[in-house]
Order: C-alpha cells, then structure tokens, then sequence
C-alpha cells in the first residue's frame, strides 16, 4: 500500500506541463473531533492520491485543514468523496482567485498534534465552540460600527502587504503570539465591544472565536471564509471591497491581488512594492519583499552575503551547508538586520 509520493516535485511539474490540463487551487478546514487521524490521514492519501490531488493536508484530533490543487476534470469526484466522510460533508471549499497549475507539486498529508498551532494547554477549551460567522455584506456593515473592534488575526509578514481599513495588525510572527496580546489589548472591551475577526481563509479565525468566547468575551463574530470568500462574494454581489492591496497565501504564489493598492515596500531600497520571494540562497531561504530592480541587481538573495554564495558553484554551496541545521532566518519572515526598509 503506497502511503507516500514517488515523484519529485521536478518531475510532477514536467507531467502537469504535458497533460496541458487546468487545475483548481482549493483550501478549506474543518473543526471536528476525530478519533483516530491515522487512519483518516491513510484514506485521504490514497483516495486523493488516485486523483492526482496535490497539496498539503493536515489531520488532527481537532480536525482538517487542507490546500489543494485538483485537476479540473476531477473536481467533481473530489468533492464527491469529502460529502461521503460525514464531517465534511458540504464543507466550504474555498477556490482561489488567482488560479495557478502549480501551486503545489506534490501530496502531502500529514499527522499533526493541531490543525492550527496555538501554543494552547487547555482542556477545557472546546474549538468547535465557534463564534458568529458573518458573511461580505454584514462584515462590511459591522466594520463601519463605532462598536466594533476589527483584528487582523494573521502574522505581520501577511498583513505588511494587505488588510481591511482600520483593522488592528498585530506586530507578531505566529498566530499563537497574537492570542494572548490582543486577549490583553482588548480586555477592557470583553463585554461592551464586538470583536470581529478575519484571516486567510477563516481557520485562525474559528479557533481564535472559539478561544475568546472561552475568555469571557460576548460578542464574537468572524469573517466565513476569510478574505478568500469575502473577495469572491465582494465581486458576485457587487460590494464595496474594503481590503487594500494583497491577500497572502501559503503556496508558490505567495500572494492574490485583491486590490490595486500597493501598502507596502521593497525591504532592499523602500520603493512601493509587495512581492514576496524566498531568498535564492539555500541555506538563507529568508521570506522578503524584493522589487524587480532589487532581485536583478542582487540576483534574488537578501544581502550581499547570500548573493555571494548563491553564485558558488552548486557543490561548493552544500559543502558550505554540510552538519549545519537549517537557517532560523526562514521563520524570521523579513525581520532580518540585512533588510534595511524591513516593516
């Protein structure tokens, strides 16, 4: 029984090529208490792997969070087989607005302690305990309430290239960070304030809901389907969209335009810009934005360090890398010295 992928993600990239087929970027999770996500995690490999389902999926106690990319023809019997698992039945599917054949390049789909990391050791915290969720138009309405209290519940390497107007963007580079700093921010306001909170696609979202009822907070409401389905629904409904600029997402993209707003900067040489890249430097990996100028003139690394080992030849550069552990600057997400314009 094959529970893992044979092909590289070279290799995977070449057959999509070759098929010439469109592909479906799809995320969506779910709350729930499974028993045994061993056994879960096993079916969802194998069925989707009969697919050629490609993404990233994990399993947990508390439930699925899943980022897929699905081949177009096969759309149909995908969603086939998550109406057929009970707790997944009709589940939201969030389709990205920005559509890529690549987004992912293999299968992964992993056991996890948490679908979410919270940093959480509470037993009596219950995640399926959720808050209200609201959709596009009544978002629109309970921002523009003197009563509200809007939270950016995403990282600030998210936010520092897009988020909705006047929307609080905790300085923090985990999600686990921000609850207990806006839980303190915001302890005054637990019972005469509404707390209203979006993410991504909505999963940090229900947890964090979920988390603050826990707290003693009253009025909780939260974004369904994050900005993701807020987009979609701003577009078919002809709303006014109140997110400015770029909704980060966790793929190759690393980014879907949702407004033609550029809030952010080259962290090399301050020009607007909100292009984030990887530092081309392996053993650096830093998370930036560069603008086109920058990434030429400094052949797509963050300093001139990484620039100057990236342009050693391949063998020399894993002789450098050899009995080191990989860079922590990965998880930095541009707070790096190097980046002089850094947030």
């Amino acid at each position: 029984m094959q529970l893992y992928n044979t092909l590289s993600a070279k290799e995977r990239e070449k057959l999509i090529e070759e098929a010439g087929q469109d592909r479906l970027t799809i995320s969506f999770y779910k709350y729930a208490h499974i028993g045994n996500p061993q056994i879960l995690r096993n079916h969802l490999f194998l069925t989707w792997d009969e697919m050629d389902v490609l993404g990233r999926i994990y399993v947990a106690f508390e439930g699925v969070n899943a980022q897929l990319s699905v081949p177009a023809e096969n759309f149909n019997a995908f969603k086939s087989h998550l109406d057929s698992i009970s707790f997944l039945e009709n589940v939201r599917l969030n389709i990205a607005i920005e559509q890529d054949n690549k987004s992912f390049l293999k299968l992964k789909v992993k056991v996890r302690d948490k679908i979410v990391a919270d940093g959480l050791n509470d037993n009596t915290f219950d995640v399926t305990n959720k808050g209200i969720h609201v959709g596009a138009e009544q978002f629109n309405e309970l921002i523009e309430d003197p009563d509200t209290v809007l939270v950016d519940m995403r990282n600030h390497y998210e936010s520092e290239i897009g988020h909705f107007k006047n929307a609080i963007t905790p300085d923090v580079d985990t999600f686990r960070d921000s609850l207990d700093i806006i839980e303190q921010d915001l302890s005054e306001h637990k019972e005469d304030k509404k707390l209203v909170m979006y993410c991504t696609g909505g999963i940090r979202c229900e947890k964090a809901s979920a988390y603050y009822k826990h707290k003693g907070f009253k009025n909780v409401y939260q974004l369904e389907g994050g900005i993701i389905e807020y987009t979609r629904q701003v577009r078919a409904q002809n709303l006014e969209n109140k997110f400015l600029g770029k909704n980060f997402v966790f793929d190759h993209r690393r980014g879907e335009r949702i407004s033609e707003d550029v809030i952010s900067h080259c962290h090399q040489c301050g020009k607007p810009c909100d292009t984030h890249v990887n530092c081309a430097n392996e053993a650096c990996h830093l998370l930036f934005i560069q603008c086109a100028e920058c990434a030429a003139a400094m052949d797509n690394c963050c300093s001139t360090e990484c620039q100057e080992i990236h342009g050693l030849p391949y063998e020399e550069q894993k002789e450098l890398r050899k009995g080191k552990g990989a860079s922590n600057k990965i998880f930095k997400k541009g707070r790096s010295p190097v980046l002089k314009y850094k947030k």
